[in-house]
């Protein structure tokens, strides 16, 4: 018996018991959506994760207190004497920008609405270091800075929970953390992804910050420096020369660094390690219905041997050989893999879009992205869950005596 007659007879026997065959598939189906769905839409949260970092710029770097092997508490805070010394061209030629920041969250509320949004003492040089663009309004100048102004550039997505709008809120008043503030500008749509989202904040003068809203146990301290070098490829020299200032000023020796500088490399490596384990974890959770499917399989291909038991005899006294009866049942059980693979397929494709469209509703930005590699593992895995869960039933089959399986009631 050949290969194609082994199919087509393997056809015949599955189309015969079309309800057991379809319910066996389905187990398949299942298996091999659910993997491609979770690899797509682990890929695609790594791609905005990713996106949304990239989107910071490459000649940008990170300051913030506490080095790698030291606890946070433990560490000297970074100031703005810290920060001035970082402004030095002398010390510092491939720097061009220091901004410090402060960062907590609070509750803003305007028109009897509220909403729980972080909260970013700032100064003027935080516009062009972070390519803050407004979409109405004027950024937090030096004026501000110096008189200590209550004033807010509130997010989008903030002003659309207060306003219900995002336009024409420039001399409107909001409470932050019930303290009035005159809003003063808007900032431009840029969408909530990754490890933050730029929409859902609002920036205040960074000395307004520790006078009126912030307390700090160390006076001008700041959570972070963010610093601009003058391109991507000076970024490791700035961050050499960040760190001889920073260890001057703190008095500490080489390796016992009391701070910590990242850059985009670094938090890419830390996004893309998390959310490979996270595609790893879904795959792996997804396959075990794979292998629930191939039990199926397996359980579906005892009963056919048993039912065509005196069938088996027959053949085999009719010459049929050991190796003849051992294929056409693994045909059997591969056909219904195979078939259930490509449904499956279709199924993780489906569920993919989905997924896609739900998060572009709620604007999470999650694209699934479903790979060729994905999907060849997936069928080729279903494929050897046929395999492997049907050589057993096929083996018992082509070991079957052909006078006992004759005499079989």
């Amino acid at each position: 018996m050949n290969l194609s007659t082994s199919l087509i007879a393997a056809l015949d026997s599955l189309t015969a018991n079309k309800l057991r065959s379809g319910l066996t598939i389905l187990g398949i189906v299942i298996g091999v959506g659910a993997v491609i769905a979770m690899l797509a839409i682990g890929r695609g949260a790594e791609a905005s994760i990713t996106g949304s970092i990239e989107g910071i710029g490459s000649n940008l770097l990170f300051v913030v207190r506490g080095g790698e092997d030291q606890e946070v508490r433990n560490a000297k805070w970074i100031t703005l004497d810290d920060v001035d010394a970082l402004r030095d061209a002398f010390q510092a030629p491939s720097i061009i920008g220091v901004a410090p920041l402060l960062e907590e969250g609070g509750v803003v509320s305007a028109q009897g609405e509220s909403t729980n949004t972080s909260i970013y003492g700032v100064t003027a040089e935080y516009e062009w270091v972070r390519n803050a663009t407004l979409a109405e309004g004027e950024f937090i100048n030096e004026t501000h800075l110096l008189s200590r102004s209550a004033v807010v550039i509130l997010g989008p997505d903030v002003a659309d929970d207060l306003f219900g709008r995002h336009e024409g809120l420039v001399g409107e008043t909001v409470r932050i953390n019930g303290q009035p503030f005159r809003v003063i500008g808007v900032t431009e749509e840029k969408g909530g992804s990754g490890f933050t989202n730029d929409d859902n904040r609002v920036l205040v003068p960074l000395t307004t910050a520790q006078t009126r809203l912030f307390q700090r146990l160390v006076p001008n301290s700041v959570d972070m420096v963010i610093v601009q070098a003058i391109d991507s490829e000076s970024v490791p020299q700035a961050s050499e020369e960040i760190a001889a200032i920073l260890r001057a000023r703190h008095r500490t020796d080489l390796g016992e660094d009391d701070f910590t500088i990242f850059n985009q490399q670094d938090f890419l490596a830390t996004a893309s390690t998390i959310t490979g384990v996270l595609t790893i974890f879904l795959g792996g959770i997804a396959a075990i219905s794979l292998l629930v499917g191939g039990i199926g399989i397996m359980n579906i291909m005892l009963v056919s041997v048993i039912e065509r038991t005196r069938e088996i005899g027959l053949r085999k006294a009719l010459g049929a050989r050991k190796r003849d009866i051992l294929i056409q049942f693994l045909a059997e059980s591969s056909l219904l893999s195979l078939v259930g693979g490509i449904l499956g397929i279709l199924l993780g494709w489906l569920i993919a879009v989905a997924v896609g469209a739900i998060a572009a509703a709620a604007q999470a930005e999650i694209n699934p992205v479903i790979s060729l590699d994905s999907i060849l593992l997936a069928t080729l895995f279903s494929m050897a869950v046929g395999l492997f869960f049907g050589l057993y039933p096929a083996n018992r089959a082509a070991n079957l005596e052909p006078v006992e399986a004759l005499r079989y009631e």
